[in-house]
């Protein structure tokens, strides 16, 4: 099957085939499954105009709405946090279209930036892996969520209704809620801005950001991850849906240039995705995390090695 936008010819049963095997293992890594999405289109597609980028994000306006429609029913979406990720990407992601249009257009600078953004999110991973990562870390976090889940439902007796997210206090200065009788307390200033720069980053590479904005809420904010997932994947999703539209915006002025999305491609991508996330999320109990994790791993320190050797070798 020829996809004209992407120039390419392969069978339609190959991207949703490969959409499902990346989301069904990445999901059960607790990762996204857009960034290793994007090294596949270029590498085994040849797929490396400029619109690659808007085509994955196409993936995860597919894919996320099932992730997203979780966090609401379980009252997990810190709204606060999520405008504000919302509000700082929006604007990020519209730079980062024009970065990719006009300084990175062709397929050797786009991999040495990918190198990089692939050589963070690796780097990241080995750290969380190692134990090396500030504070308690993810695991603790959530064995720590899953202590409160268990004490709130043993006074509750029968009432199996878990509590939702209470907003304490939302202004320009500060943002605090409350979770299972925790509170948080966070700058507004500095969520927008790393929020901003990540949805550079993103626009630019054609992910969210949701793999690079939940570490730094972790890490540098405090902010444990079972409150901080909802908000990142709703920045996911918003920053996708602005990119792709900014993305078809821009395609007129770029008449030499593939910047549209390719709509047909990144259906399938997300439809494969759906279900891999679903049946990850199924066999996540069954499958040792760690070891999901440091195959992801080498999987992205492998490809961000190879880009960036090729672009600058």
């Amino acid at each position: 099957m020829y996809f004209p936008v992407a120039g390419i010819e392969v069978s339609p049963w190959v991207p949703p085939l490969v959409a499902m095997v990346v989301s069904f293992f990445t999901s059960m890594g607790g990762v996204s499954g857009a960034f290793l999405l994007l090294p596949f289109q270029m590498s085994f597609l040849g797929y490396t105009a400029p619109s690659v980028s808007a085509t994955n994000h196409l993936f995860n306006i597919v894919a996320i709405p099932s992730g997203v429609i979780r966090y609401l029913r379980e009252g997990r979406m810190v709204w606060p946090l999520t405008w504000i990720v919302v509000a700082g990407t929006l604007p990020g992601v519209l730079i980062g279209a024009v970065v990719r249009v006009t300084w990175l257009p062709d397929a050797d600078s786009f991999k040495l930036f990918a190198a990089a953004v692939l050589l963070y999110i690796g780097i990241k991973m080995v750290r969380d892996l190692t134990g090396k990562a500030k504070g308690s870390g993810k695991a603790e976090s959530e064995r720590r969520f899953q202590e409160l889940v268990r004490e709130h439902r043993s006074r509750a007796g029968e009432d199996r209704t878990l509590p939702a997210v209470r907003t304490i206090a939302f202004n320009w200065k500060r943002t605090c809620y409350e979770f299972y009788g925790e509170r948080y307390d966070v700058s507004t200033p500095g969520i927008f801005a790393l929020s901003f720069v990540v949805g550079i980053i993103g626009g630019t590479y054609g992910i969210g950001g949701g793999s690079i904005v939940a570490p730094f809420f972790v890490t540098v904010f405090g902010l444990p991850v079972y409150t901080v997932a909802g908000a990142a994947l709703m920045g996911t999703f918003v920053t996708s849906v602005a990119g792709v539209a900014f993305y078809q915006f821009l395609a007129p002025f770029h008449p030499d240039l593939a910047v549209a999305p390719d709509w047909l491609l990144g259906i399938l991508f997300g439809l494969g995705g759906m279900v891999g996330m679903y049946l990850g999320a199924r066999c996540q109990k069954h499958v040792p995390a760690p070891v999901i994790k440091w195959m992801l791993t080498v999987i992205v320190l492998g490809t961000a090695l190879k880009y960036g050797y090729s672009s600058l070798f």
